[in-house]
């Protein structure tokens, strides 16, 4: 019979496996903190996307004074939607505190808007559009909530302030970190989370015909598009830029109440993000701090 020999293990190489045991623990720790942290990265990039989608309606370049960079647009495409719109959808959506969220009427991605610079319309589209001039021109400060849908038909909510000219600020509910602030010229989207922000100028933005203090539509902008029925009046807006391409701004107010009801930004590449707002309050005093850009604790750059 065969004797068996048990090699033993000395001491100093025994310790040398527990260390390395220990360290083999500690990477496959740190990999997994490093995989959840992408991924919760990831996902505030997303929604930071939708909000930069929002506010620029185009790949436009950030005013970095430090560097020029491209805002990135969302790589996959939106789905296909037949939309038809429904009685309860069609229905005004009546302002006040108690007000739920509205269900936002998402446009047809089918559509084919007509981009003609020489466009006519007839009286009653001349008179719609001068509706919605007379409105956008008589608010001064306006207090709501908001419903974004994102072109991956992603949703979030918060609340909005607009105080004219110029400054807009747009928080958006958690868990997204993302905050959209104008102070009248320059247009700020901040995460918080990662304490950084994207700066654009105020004046290359589709919000900018938002928060002019007086406007005409049919004079200040390029109107390819009016149309109403009982529900809304809606006027679209076509801008084309050299480089950039065309972008397109539709905006949707009440037909009986003539208040605001929702936008939609489309970029050059067909991709749509539309907010929907209510619980609108035109009479509300604004703190002026809401919109003050801090370009000290969130300096300019890019979160990626």
């Amino acid at each position: 019979m065969k004797s068996i020999h048990v090699k033993t293990i000395p001491a100093s190489d025994k310790s040398k496996i527990k260390q390395l045991n220990k360290a083999a623990e500690q990477d496959r720790a740190l990999i997994s903190h490093c995989k959840f942290r992408m991924k919760g990265s990831l996902a505030n990039r997303g929604v930071q996307l939708a909000a930069a989608l929002l506010i620029a309606g185009s790949t436009t370049v950030i005013a970095n004074p430090s560097s020029a960079q491209v805002v990135p647009i969302p790589k996959p495409a939106p789905k296909h939607r037949d939309v038809r719109i429904s009685e309860a959808q069609r229905s005004p959506i009546i302002t006040g505190a108690t007000a739920a969220a509205p269900n936002p009427v998402i446009p047809d991605p089918r559509r084919n808007v007509p981009a003609n610079i020489f466009a006519s319309f007839d009286a009653n589209q001349k008179a719609q559009a001068a509706r919605v001039s007379s409105y956008l021109s008589s608010l001064q400060t306006l207090v709501g909530n908001f419903v974004q849908v994102a072109p991956d038909g992603t949703k979030t909510k918060g609340d909005f302030y607009i105080q004219k000219p110029g400054k807009v600020r747009f928080e958006y509910d958690p868990p997204s970190p993302i905050d959209i602030i104008a102070d009248g010229s320059s247009l700020a989207v901040r995460d918080r989370n990662l304490a950084t922000q994207d700066i654009y100028p105020l004046s290359q933005t589709p919000l900018r015909f938002l928060l002019s203090d007086r406007i005409d539509l049919l004079t200040d902008t390029n109107v390819v598009n009016v149309t109403a029925d009982d529900a809304y009046i809606s006027v679209t807006i076509e801008e084309k830029q050299a480089l950039i391409g065309t972008s397109r701004l539709m905006l949707m107010i009440g037909a009986k109440d003539g208040q605001l009801k929702q936008w939609t930004v489309t970029d050059p590449q067909g991709y749509d993000t539309t907010v929907a707002v209510y619980n609108l309050d035109s009479s509300k005093k604004i703190d002026p701090g809401l919109f003050k850009i801090d370009f000290t604790k969130y300096p300019t750059g890019s979160s990626n």
